[in-house]
């Protein structure tokens, strides 16, 4: 558990920064908000009212500090199939049946196994949501789209080039925040055609207040949702985990991923409660925090607080922003968020790395589901590092002067991967009269490598010699007696009939 001080820390330790970084972020997440409320085939209004009630509420329950959470495409395209069969009401019990799961993924300690994830799995996962960052701002760059011209061009080379080269005067301001004060100014004193803000969606213009979905509290309801509560809840948490590694990386400081679990999901849980769809952490998001300047729970705060401001209170105005300036804005995220060396390493890397990498890379780009793509990356690790460690494992055997005794010494692991090699490095046609198995440089992990041992010790035993397995340790010793059947009545038949 956390400290008082510490916690405290968190909130104010950088107040300045953190309240600067929260209204960029809050700015960025309006349109993004609007865009993934229309994937889903929602008003909205329920995107954005998700935004403001996930980024504060997470703000006082998450585990990482920085870190921003919003709703998000990633869950916003589970939930389409629902809301075109069943309606609003539906997402929105989903929604909070999946922050209840989520509740449940921290309570039981799940955002411990993150720790399983390879490197090569992050990095294909950061540069999949780089790509799917750039692919989304290229419909605000199609000239064939009403709105969009040559000057949008203009305006989105205009606001790269205050993104980029403004730190060089001052950092006291965050760039981004800056872009969109001079683009909003620019296209309104000079009248310029160019898409807005407003152009994406009607802003909501009440707050949001409590209410239960209207869905009947039966069985087949339950039936319904909670194959779409799962999806979004594994999803957003594989998301949340990710993004939370990287803040991690980007702050040089660690979090508690248990108890991001559970804000997670008290986030999504309460939000369901005001007619917000689900929602989750945001790379881009979190990277123009950190990169402007937001540090503590405070950004996350003033972003959901700031977008709430805005949207009900200010929306004449926000509508106004040119759609060129927040563009640029997730260009900057998506250039910085790629990680270029893993072009240049991709030479230097092993090839089952590059391999893991690339195939995170193209699943998650091609489905544009991030729970697909980290399992086909987590899966070829593990296949990878399974034919790694079986090509340590060895055999050697030695014969006794007088012919009479073999003794076969084993050195590595013997798993599932490394069976077929310890079944043909034994010489069955010899059969001297006693057999040494020499486990003690081993270790026996699984069922396939004590059936392997049960096959050998049977099979010696059948061309008459005397078998012996000598330097077990204590813990393959507990899964052999568990497991073997070497020793039992019929073991031949039995091992055979499997």
């Amino acid at each position: 558990m956390i400290s008082i001080s510490d916690y405290r820390q968190q909130w104010f330790g950088n107040i300045r920064g953190d309240v600067l970084a929260g209204i960029v972020v809050a700015l960025a997440l309006i349109p993004e908000a609007i865009a993934f409320s229309i994937i889903a085939g929602v008003d909205p209004k329920v995107g954005l009212y998700a935004s403001f009630s996930i980024a504060v509420l997470i703000a006082f329950t998450g585990g990482r500090p920085g870190m921003i959470s919003a709703a998000t495409a990633a869950t916003a395209v589970l939930m389409i199939t629902l809301v075109k069969e069943h309606g609003l009401e539906y997402l929105l019990a989903a929604t909070v049946l999946a922050g209840l799961i989520q509740i449940g993924a921290g309570l039981l300690k799940l955002g411990r196994y993150m720790r399983y994830v390879s490197k090569s799995v992050m990095t294909g996962f950061v540069n999949a949501l780089a790509i799917l960052i750039f692919m989304a701002q290229l419909p605000e760059l199609n000239l064939a789209n009403a709105g969009v011209s040559w000057l949008t061009y203009v305006l989105v080379a205009v606001s790269l080039a205050i993104i980029y080269l403004f730190p060089r005067i001052t950092t006291a301001i965050p760039s981004p925040l800056v872009t969109i004060i001079v683009l909003t100014a620019a296209v309104f004193f000079m009248g310029w055609d160019v898409r807005t803000v407003g152009d994406i969606g009607a802003l909501p213009d009440t707050l949001p207040i409590f209410l239960i979905p209207e869905v009947p509290l039966t069985l087949e309801t339950l039936i319904i949702i909670f194959p779409y509560s799962v999806a979004v809840a594994v999803v957003g948490l594989l998301e949340s985990l990710m993004t939370q590694n990287i803040v991690d990386d980007l702050t040089d400081t660690k979090s508690n991923r248990n108890q991001e679990c559970i804000g997670q999901g008290i986030a999504n849980t309460a939000t369901g409660f005001i007619g917000g769809m689900a929602g989750c952490a945001m790379i881009g998001q979190s990277i123009i925090n950190v990169k402007s300047g937001g540090r503590g729970r405070l950004s996350a705060f003033t972003a959901g607080t700031v977008l709430l401001i805005l949207v009900v209170g200010l929306g004449d105005l926000v509508s106004r922003i040119p759609m060129p300036a927040l563009v640029a804005i997730m260009i900057m995220v998506s250039i910085g968020t790629f990680s270029w060396s893993s072009i240049k390493n991709l030479r230097l890397h092993p090839r089952s790395s590059s391999i893991v990498m690339i195939a995170t890379v193209v699943t998650v780009v091609y489905t544009h589901n991030l729970a697909i793509g980290v399992l086909v990356g987590v899966l070829l690790s593990g296949i990878f590092f399974a034919r790694k460690i079986a090509q340590l494992f060895r055999i050697n055997s030695s014969l006794s002067e007088d012919g009479r005794e073999r003794t076969y010494v084993l050195e590595g692991q013997l798993f599932y991967g490394s069976t077929e090699d310890f079944v043909e490095a034994f010489d069955f046609r010899e059969a001297p009269d006693r057999v040494i198995i020499d486990v003690s440089r081993a270790h026996i992990w699984d069922i396939s490598s004590v059936q392997a041992l049960d096959m050998a010790i049977l099979k010696f035993r059948r061309e008459g010699a005397d078998v012996q397995v000598i330097g077990m340790n204590d813990a393959s010793e507990t899964l052999v007696d568990k497991l073997a059947i070497h020793d039992k009545p019929g073991a031949m038949d039995t091992l055979m009939g499997h």
